[in-house]
């Protein structure tokens, strides 16, 4: 019996010894996995990190070349450059006679007044075909020189010299504008102020011209309207 137990303590040893050097060689295997698995797993991380990949846009196309530019036009002026000096050639025929007078033909103003067309005369040319004078009356205005007799003035109030100007001693002008029509009178929708040496005298003035009476332009025997300027004076000294 005591033999018995005693042998069995070596067994006891050595499964013990055994026991150890197992447990020692599984720590060393699982500590190189580990080992391993780290260095697997920074492996793939590198991997990982060096697969990352860079795109680079491509370089634009270069632009188109620029389109030919066609050559400029000739530009051929309409007058020739300035010639230098020339020599005069005389003509070979010089007239040596003076043509004939017709000392019975009579110079008329009336011919070379008044709107008119080459050739004509102011009392018409039978068979023309120039507008009619009645129309044209109506609704065209004319200046002095226009016409065969211009306007003359015949009967017109003095102005009424302002009070304000009279108090002071001043004298004064304005010079009006308007038309006088067929009627001699003057129309009143058309009198403006071209000048005045003071605005006071201005009212009075265009007061005064409407009640104007006027012997009227005349072309070609009929009245017409005529452009007109007249000054108003104002004077304290007569």
């Amino acid at each position: 019996m005591f033999e018995n137990l005693i042998e069995s303590q070596p067994k006891r040893q050595r499964s013990i010894g055994g026991t150890a050097t197992s447990l020692i060689l599984h720590v060393v295997l699982i500590f190189g996995a580990v080992k391993a698995t780290q260095g697997a797993a920074e492996v793939v991380q590198g991997i990982i990190q060096d697969s990352t990949s860079f795109l680079i846009a491509p370089p634009p196309p270069p632009p188109p070349p620029p389109p030919e530019t066609p050559p400029p036009d000739a530009i051929v002026s309409a007058n020739p450059p300035p010639q230098g000096f020339q020599t005069l050639v005389p003509p070979k025929d010089l007239p040596t006679e003076i043509p004939p007078v017709n000392l019975n033909e009579k110079f008329d103003a009336a011919d070379f007044s008044g709107r008119g067309v080459e050739g004509g005369i102011a009392t018409g040319v039978v068979g023309g075909t120039g507008p009619v004078l009645d129309n044209i009356v109506t609704s065209e205005t004319f200046t002095s020189d226009q016409v065969d007799d211009p306007v003359q003035p015949l009967t017109g109030p003095s102005p009424v010299y302002p009070e304000t100007m009279r108090a002071v001693g001043i004298d004064g002008t304005v010079r009006l504008r308007f038309v006088v029509g067929t009627n001699g009178r003057v129309e009143s929708g058309s009198i403006s102020v071209v000048s005045s040496t003071n605005k006071a005298f201005e009212p009075a003035a265009i007061k005064a011209i409407r009640d104007w009476t006027f012997k009227p332009a005349k072309m070609r025997g009929q009245a017409v309207r005529q452009l007109v300027e007249q000054n108003i004076r104002f004077s304290l000294t007569g």
